[in-house]
Order: structure tokens, then C-alpha cells, then sequence
């Protein structure tokens, strides 16, 4: 009796030669990339030593060959492994957007579709989209999927934490390249500030509070540069309102900040108004750097002596001493050539009144505005 045309496939010796094949396939391929990689090690540590990345690389690998100590936990290695791989793959996500302006929107992931702020924040991520903007957003329901879906595709990313529980990807975003999926907040709370140039905040729940106040505590402290932070609602809603009771209430009559503190962000009721905001924010004010002990500001126009003066007049108690003196591109600038035909305030803060330094930035730009 003849057997079945797959038997064959089943009997053990010959599974026993696919199994045996495969593994010394694998083998080959896992000593070819183990070869690869003593190689690449090799060639960064015969670089060139006054090449900054290549010293810094030099450094990282040797923080991972510390890292073979056995008094080190697995668990710690893991956190660090995937922290790595996560933010590795982001950075080249991002790396193509670099010149474009992107705002990164925060709200609830359980607002509906039909929620006047949920379609307020589509209209958002639609004239964002419009001006030139992409946006961010956490990849998920809610909010994030509105922005998504207001900006469209081709102009959104999605930065999306991955939660038991409602936090799938949006479908607009679900299989796009331009989707990061992140085990820890804390990776996913830095690519949403360190790739953006605006916070666009709508009403949320614990994580939106945590993202608002994350974001305007680095601003605060100077961990990241000042930018603009606008919190959204539909007209007649008091989300917000009640948020900043609470602030002047419970924080501000107590000296937990300072008055200044508040004109780190602006809470407005239409996506027109959010936006203006956002691009007001860039109209003379570019960019900042710290050279030294001195904070450098690029502007888009050069003062007057009079508005110089008036300068050095209003905003005196941002000075550790001296004046703001207006300057070309410092040599210090040399690595940002294509910035250096800007005007340049430079100064000494004395880093204890970053709402100050809002205000002045404000200042700033209703210079243009004005004129």
C-alpha cells in the first residue's frame, strides 16, 4: 500500500534534517551578524577621536561593557535594551522631518467622535496641516485620533504606547511608517517633546494632566527651550477654567510659583485662535542657545535702538548683569550655518524666571505684529 504523497515530510529522520538545516542556518547567520558587529566596533574605535559622535559612541559602548558586572539586574539590562532599541528607531522615524514644524496634541483617549472636542481638535490638526505644520500625537482613540485624522495622513505621526487596555493605534495611523510603538512613557514623553515645536493640549484625564505638566515643568526649570503651549476646548466649556482656578487658588496664593509662571501657556476656544498662537510664537522669535554662561536668542529681525533700549528698560530683571546687547552669529554657531545670517540678543540670565523669559519672547514678537 503506497502512503500519503506528505507522509514522507512526517517521518522523524527527515524532520530531524529540516530542524538540523534550519538550526545551522541560523547559526550561520547569527556568526555572520556577530562578525559584522566586531567589525563596526572596530572601525568606530579606530574613528576619528575629535569627531563629538564618534566620542560619544565610544562612551556608550563602554557603559554596556560595564553592564556585564553580575551584580547588575537582568531587569535593569532590559529596561536599558529596549529604551535603546525604541528611541534608536524613533530618531531615524524623525530624522527625514527634521525641517518641519510639528505640534504634538494631547487629550483623552476616550473623548467620541461626536464630542464637540473631538471634532474641535480635527479642525485643529486641519489647519495645522493647512499652515504647514505636521502633527503628533499619541497614535491612539480619542483626541490623538482626531488630530490624526485632521491633519491627515501624510502629514501625522503617531507615537503610540502600548497599554492592555484602549490604546490600539488609531486607523488612520495603524500602518503607517511614520507610527512608533513604545513599551515605556517615559521614551514616549521625550520624542513628544524633543521632536515637537508647539503643545497643543486638549481635556483629558491622568495622562493628559501628566504630558501638560511634564511639558510646562521643563519649560520652567530650562530643560527644554521655550515653546508654545496652548490648551483647547469648544466654546462654553470650563475644563480649563476650572484648571486655572485651581493654579492661582491652590499654587500661585502660595508661592508654589511665580505669577509669570502662567504665561507659559494660553488656553484659548477655537483652533483658529490655537493656531495664531502657535505661529505668533515664531514671527520674530526663532530659536535659543546656550554659549557659555551666555543665553543666546535668534530673531528673525533685527531691533531698533529704541527698541533695544526699551528692551533693557522692561526686562532687566532677567539680566545676572550686564545688558542685552544685539550681536551677529557667535563663532561658537559655527555648526548651524544655515541660521547665521540671523540677529542675535545675547545676555546673562540668571535662569530664575523662565515665565519672564515667555514674557520677553512675547514681547518680541509683537514687534512684528505691531509693525
Amino acid at each position: 500500500m503506497s502512503l500519503p504523497k506528505d507522509t514522507i515530510l512526517e517521518t522523524p529522520s527527515v524532520m530531524n534534517v529540516i530542524n538540523r538545516s534550519a538550526n545551522i542556518n541560523r547559526s550561520a547567520k547569527k556568526m555572520v551578524l556577530e562578525e559584522e558587529i566586531v567589525r563596526e566596533i572596530k572601525a568606530l574605535w579606530t574613528g576619528p577621536t575629535t569627531d563629538v559622535r564618534t566620542a560619544l559612541l565610544k562612551e556608550m559602548v563602554g557603559s554596556v561593557v560595564k553592564l556585564r558586572d553580575l551584580d547588575t539586574d537582568v531587569l535593569d539590562v532590559k529596561i536599558l535594551h529596549r529604551a535603546l532599541k525604541e528611541l534608536r528607531y524613533a530618531f531615524r522615524v524623525f530624522r527625514q522631518y527634521r525641517d518641519v514644524k510639528k505640534v504634538s496634541i494631547f487629550g483623552s483617549a476616550r473623548i467620541r467622535a461626536d464630542d464637540h472636542n473631538y471634532k474641535l481638535a480635527s479642525q485643529f490638526g486641519k489647519i495645522l496641516s493647512q499652515s504647514g505644520f505636521m502633527v503628533i500625537t499619541g497614535g491612539g482613540p480619542g483626541i490623538m485620533q482626531a488630530g490624526n485624522e485632521g491633519a491627515g495622513r501624510e502629514h501625522s505621526f503617531g507615537v503610540n504606547i502600548m497599554l492592555p487596555f484602549e490604546q490600539a493605534p488609531n486607523s488612520l495611523i495603524a500602518d503607517d511608517k511614520k507610527l512608533v510603538n513604545l513599551k515605556y512613557f517615559f521614551t514616549r514623553k521625550l520624542l513628544l517633546v524633543k521632536e515637537t515645536h508647539a503643545v497643543a493640549l486638549f481635556p483629558g484625564g491622568f495622562g493628559t494632566l501628566d504630558e501638560a505638566f511634564e511639558v510646562l515643568t521643563l519649560i520652567q526649570t530650562g530643560k527644554t527651550d521655550p515653546i508654545p503651549v496652548v490648551c483647547i476646548e469648544s466654546p462654553g466649556g470650563d475644563y480649563w477654567e476650572r484648571m486655572m482656578e485651581f493654579l492661582e487658588q491652590q499654587l500661585l496664593s502660595r508661592g508654589l510659583i511665580n505669577r509669570s509662571d502662567l504665561a507659559l501657556f494660553k488656553v484659548v476656544y477655537s483652533a483658529e485662535a490655537a493656531v495664531e498662537e502657535i505661529q505668533n510664537f515664531f514671527r520674530v522669535y526663532h530659536s535659543l542657545r546656550i554659549v557659555g554662561d551666555t543665553m543666546v536668542i535668534r530673531i528673525q529681525q533685527q531691533l531698533s535702538q529704541r527698541e533695544l533700549t526699551q528692551l533693557n528698560q522692561e526686562f532687566f530683571d532677567l539680566l545676572a548683569d550686564g545688558q542685552f546687547r544685539q550681536v551677529e552669529a557667535l563663532p561658537e554657531e559655527w555648526d548651524e550655518p544655515h541660521i547665521s545670517h540671523l540677529p542675535r540678543l545675547v545676555f546673562h540670565f540668571n535662569w530664575k524666571e523662565l515665565g519672564r523669559l515667555r514674557q520677553c519672547i512675547d514681547w518680541l514678537n509683537a514687534r512684528a505684529v505691531s509693525t
